[in-house]
């Protein structure tokens, strides 16, 4: 399998970022890729190097990205203001712009995660283990655990007193 060259690799993140940050930019007209970086920003992307139909076709791509991702997002924001959702947290799932942390109990007993884990919460969450990683702890009654966001939409569980942390994904 070839490996990916620096400049290759820099675009893939930069464009990752413009995905990332599309739901921000349809909400207001959209501007190129040379409005929105400096010259310097530009150049260390290396976005000099593309062609003026390649950089066209990279500014169409973010450009279309952005509209379909804003229109998603007031899907959401006007179905949650007409009462269709019923007040509930609905952090962790994809749908929720909140992405405060969850600090709350595991109910019952709890020694840490095996590989297919099932986190019953007291806030009644319930998650899931989202990697193959193990950890084995002392057994303890309701557990304190917190639940942070991460990047790129994904969430971790840590138990209070230890600083191992697994990736998490909501049932319900």
């Amino acid at each position: 399998m070839p490996i990916a060259s620096p400049v290759v690799i820099r675009l893939s993140v930069f464009l990752l970022a413009c995905a990332l940050c599309a739901g921000a930019a349809a909400q207001q007209s959209f501007s190129s890729l040379e409005e929105r970086m400096t010259a310097k920003e530009f150049q260390d992307a290396g976005l000099d190097k593309l062609s003026e139909e390649e950089l066209a076709a990279l500014n169409r791509w973010i450009r279309m990205r952005s509209l379909a991702e804003g229109e998603a997002v007031d899907l959401i924001r006007r179905a949650e203001s007409s009462g269709s959702n019923s007040g509930e947290d609905r952090r962790g799932f994809n749908e929720s712009d909140r992405k405060s942390p969850i600090e709350t109990q595991i109910e019952g007993r709890f020694s840490g995660w095996t590989g297919n884990t099932r986190f019953e919460l007291a806030n009644g969450m319930v998650w899931r283990q989202a990697e193959a990683d193990q950890f084995a702890m002392p057994e303890t009654e309701n557990a304190q655990v917190t639940i942070s966001p991460g990047m790129f939409g994904a969430w971790y569980l840590s138990v209070e007193g230890y600083s191992r942390r697994v990736r998490v994904e909501r049932v319900r």
